[in-house]
């Protein structure tokens, strides 16, 4: 079975801009989200700003617009919450969805299970980690890796990880996009009097390296050496990213990035599809 999953910064909700004038910007969201073909399986969404107000309105309103379920949205102190909206004819209803820890984060976060044939079921986790503060990222980064294992050793957690990954490539430090609190809190720290050119902080890549998630843009431009996989999608960074655990590398097929209508968001949506006959299932374990 092909699965197809998608991340997306909503940004603000796709209700307002980032000075909090109202800014529709809904349809043009679900424009791009219908313009992925397969059709999404799996979509994991950060900023969903709002979209618990009203009834649940704008949630509804993708649910209904996309056929898609949701798991419930994430609880928030900052009133950004992460979504994850499935389509049940191909991963079926959610088994369980662990929100545990979750207010140990800035934007929440909760590991959704689905039985899609495998022997445990598959962890899928919308992240959103802290843009400001590297401990608090790291610490972030490292909770929700080991919660992706929470039912066994087939996971996936994709979102706006806000900091580079660890392909290598350098950003653009000099460019009068790059705005200095970016470059404080995405950067190795490094005494301000010296001449040492900045370094990106690729230590949330590491970590989940570390945990043994393989980042899927960069697992197909080693097969490849496609540079479009390592495009930027928001800013000076390719701060979107899809990461799976070791088991399901080999199944990896495609990625892409949607970027149009390109006025959707100030982030990309970036999509990988996922072959389930192809995933290493001889030595699954379980969390403990």
């Amino acid at each position: 079975m092909l699965l197809t999953f998608m991340a997306q910064n909503l940004s603000h909700g796709g209700l307002r801009n980032d000075t909090g004038e109202a800014e529709d910007r809904v349809p043009l969201l679900l424009e791009r989200f219908k313009s992925v073909a397969p059709s999404i399986d799996i979509l994991l969404l950060s900023e969903a700003e709002d979209w618990d107000k009203a009834g649940h309105r704008y949630l509804g309103l993708a649910m209904q617009e996309l056929d898609m379920d949701s798991v419930p949205l994430s609880k928030p102190s900052t009133g950004f919450p992460v979504a994850l909206l499935y389509r049940k004819e191909t991963v079926g209803r959610w088994q369980n969805w662990d929100t545990k820890f979750s207010d140990e984060t800035t934007h929440g976060f909760g590991v959704a299970a689905f039985d899609i044939g495998l022997a445990t079921p598959l962890s899928v986790i919308s992240a959103h980690i802290n843009p400001f503060s590297k401990e608090k990222a790291l610490s972030e980064i490292g909770l929700i890796a080991s919660r992706g294992y929470r039912n066994g050793s087939f996971a996936i957690i994709g979102g706006d990880i806000n900091f580079p990954p660890n392909d290598g490539v350098e950003p653009d430090y000099s460019s009068s996009s790059m705005r200095p609190y970016n470059a404080m809190s995405r950067t190795e720290f490094n005494d301000p009097g010296n001449d040492i050119a900045p370094k990106a902080d690729r230590r949330m890549a590491q970590t989940l390296e570390r945990a043994g998630y393989v980042d899927v843009a960069h697992y197909l431009h080693k097969k490849d050496s496609d540079d479009s996989l390592l495009q930027k999608t928001a800013g000076e960074y390719r701060i979107d990213q899809f990461w799976v655990s070791e088991p399901l590398a080999s199944a990896i097929i495609k990625y892409w990035v949607v970027d149009s209508p390109a006025t959707a968001s100030d982030h990309k949506g970036i999509v990988f599809q996922l072959d389930t006959d192809l995933i290493d299932n001889t030595n699954p374990w379980s969390y403990r």
